[in-house]
This record gives structure tokens, sequence and C-alpha cells, in this order.
């Protein structure tokens, strides 16, 4: 997941706990589907870039059998809730920008990227340092939330707000601040690294809340754009938001909130000379 600390007031990003229940348990549900789609053999040593909290991590030593994962992430606070959560020694977590990968060329058979690419300044680096990291014939592979339409926690969020504040929301809304979230500029974006085999495909997953408080508490915690925006908001204003988004957003006869969201995987293999 992504670590960029200048996005909101940056606490979000150095707290694996509030983390967690706003974006990192959804993202485990994708990494399964995600890694099953890559064809790498059991027994390589993968890196994960952006590794967060250790989500994508954790599903490559569950799943995939490797011999090691490297993950990399700029976030102290990150990097600690993945050491601590995961514990395989075959995992190790290195603190390092993805736009200067603190790894060796060639070193990895695969390289992935879970939710990082669109908060990255220099993506176009991003994407050449995961070829670097990978050898010829190696995988690279990358995964972002379609926060445009897919991923309706944040859009629902985002309509409601748009609608009570059109100007002050309408800015800061994910599908406009990142262009990545759409499958033309992701695979282009792959391309431009001089990346083979360039694919993107579509990741649906259930997020079903519990009730409405487990949708709209991780709002609160400030962090990413929504929840900085929400934070931000005089106590009239948030109200009134919540109130909005209560009435709105489709409720189970148990109460449960059903969404759904849609992430956007990119997968290619570097070149062989």
């Amino acid at each position: 997941m992504a670590t960029d600390t200048t996005i909101g007031d940056g606490r979000l990003w150095a707290a694996g706990e509030a983390y967690e229940p706003y974006v990192g348990r959804w993202s485990r549900l994708v990494a399964a589907p995600f890694l099953a789609r890559l064809d790498v053999a059991a027994g390589a040593r993968w890196l994960d870039v952006g590794c967060g909290t250790g989500a994508l991590s954790a599903a490559l030593l569950r799943d995939r059998d490797p011999a090691a994962v490297v993950g990399v992430d700029s976030s102290d606070g990150f990097l600690a809730y993945a050491r601590r959560h995961v514990r395989d020694p075959r995992a190790e977590f290195r603190q390092g920008d993805a736009q200067a990968l603190p790894v060796e060329d060639g070193a990895f058979d695969a390289a992935v990227s879970g939710l990082v690419l669109n908060f990255v300044p220099d993506q176009d680096q991003a994407a050449r340092e995961l070829r670097r990291a990978v050898r010829p014939g190696g995988t690279v592979a990358a995964y972002v939330w379609d926060y445009a339409e897919g991923m309706q926690m944040m859009r629902r969020f985002w309509d409601a707000a748009a609608a009570l504040d059109p100007v002050g929301a309408g800015g800061k809304d994910e599908a406009l601040k990142f262009q990545l979230c759409r499958p033309g500029p992701l695979g282009d974006l792959f391309v431009r690294a001089g990346l083979a085999g360039v694919a993107v495909s579509a990741i649906e997953i259930p997020t079903t809340f519990r009730d409405f408080d487990d949708y709209w508490s991780p709002f609160l915690a400030g962090g990413a754009p929504a929840p900085a925006y929400c934070k931000a908001l005089d106590e009239d204003r948030r109200t009134a938001l919540r109130e909005r988004l209560r009435t709105t957003l489709p409720a189970a006869a148990d109460g449960s909130i059903p969404l759904t969201a849609r992430a956007w995987a990119v997968t290619a293999t570097v070149p062989r000379a």
C-alpha cells in the first residue's frame, strides 16, 4: 500500500493500526487473486515495493512458496507493523524509496507493488526501478484501486461530499488526483518502462462493512485524501456528511453495508537480452 507521507496529514501512512481498517483489510483480499495471475514458480525471490503493512508479502509467503520476500517501504510505522505481523524467516523488510530501490540490478525473479504507484511522485522512475530489480525474463506486476468507478467505499464518500461541498470536495477526489486508476494510463506506464507483454485486467472483491460505524470510523483517522478531508471539516459539516452517507449507502437486513471494490492489475515481463 502506498506510503507517501505527503498525502493528507501523513499520520495514516505512519501508523499501520490506522491504515488496516481503512484500506489494508481490503488490500489483503485483492492480494490472493492478484498473485494467482502471475506465472512465477515456487522457490522464487520476490520484491514487494511499497509493502506497507505487509499484506501482499504475507500473501506471497502463504500462497507462492517463495525462497525469499523483500519488502521495501518509506514509512517507519508501516515497516514496524509489517515486522511485528509477518514473522516468516523468509521475509525481510527494508526502508527505501520506490524511485531508488535499495536492491541490486536483476536480484529478483519477480517484483510486485500493491496500491503504491498512484502516490509516487515520479511514477515512470518507479516503473523503471521495478524493471531494474528483476532479472531478464522475470515478472513485474502491480495493482491500484479503480478510484474513478469501482472502489465503492471511496466513490460513495466523494459523491456524498461533492453533493454537500462541490467546491471544497471536488479537487480532492482520488479519481481526479490519480490518473493511474484507469487501465489505459496504468498499462502505458509499464510500456514506457520497456517491459514486454503488458496486460491490464480487473480484480473485484466484496467489501462488506459490519455496520455504518465500521464504514464511517476509518474516515475520521486523517491521513489519506478522503480521511484528511473528513477530519478537516467542522463538526456541523462532518455531521451532515455522515448523515448523508448513512441515508444513501445500501444496507442489508442485518445492518451490514454490502459494497464492492475493483482494482486494476497490470502484469508484464522483463525482456530478455
